[in-house]
């Protein structure tokens, strides 16, 4: 049987890759594995039944905290307020928050409700299709070919609904609630299933 610690370097590359895609920054990425790997170190492994799943979830809620502090600091003053602009080496693109904002927006735009639970609870979140089958009250063969359907429909990006902009800014904060250390994801994934937003 593996240890905590070969469990989590079987995971880590994916694990790393899943916390830069959502910080955008290598650095900011290393400080939520490393976080994730000190509260890993000190759960009871016995009762984790799917290692992969729990790290998963686990770095993407430590990556959804760190995307709510850099939001924090950046809404202090800041040092782009200068006249002479902003500080030498400031990051150049949309915030991570903002990056987080426009995945939602086109999952809101391309995915019927469930559809939406399943995808984001499955690709985001690290759900089992049986787990996700149990929230959303579908067949786990159901989930499965709604979590396929969903990532085709995501990748092509083609619009099939219209959000207003107060269900986009209600969604992405129901989601980043969700995802907080401690948020209830299972009752997400069933909200998402049944409304609009």
């Amino acid at each position: 049987m593996d240890t905590a610690d070969e469990l989590f370097e079987r995971h880590r590359a994916a694990l790393s890759a899943a916390a830069y895609r959502m910080l955008g920054n290598r650095a900011d990425a290393d400080d939520v594995l490393q976080e994730a790997w000190l509260r890993w170190s000190r759960v009871d492994h016995g009762s984790v039944v799917d290692p992969g799943a729990y790290l998963f979830r686990l770095v993407t809620r430590q990556a959804i905290d760190e995307l709510r502090r850099i939001r924090a600091r950046r809404e202090a003053p800041a040092d782009d307020d200068r006249p002479d602009g902003p500080a030498v080496g400031s990051p150049i693109g949309p915030r991570p928050v903002d990056a987080v904002a426009e995945g939602l927006l086109v999952v809101l735009e391309t995915l019927a409700p469930t559809e939406r639970a399943v995808f984001l609870l499955h690709d985001v979140f690290g759900f089992s299709h049986a787990e996700i089958a149990a929230i959303v009250g579908r067949t786990e063969r159901a989930v499965q070919q709604m979590a396929y359907r969903a990532r085709r429909h995501v990748r092509a990006r083609r619009p099939r609904f219209r959000p207003t902009r107060e269900e986009h800014r209600a969604t992405t904060e129901r989601f980043l609630a969700a995802a907080a250390l401690g948020g209830d994801l299972a009752g997400y994934g069933r909200a998402c299933a049944t409304s609009s937003a």
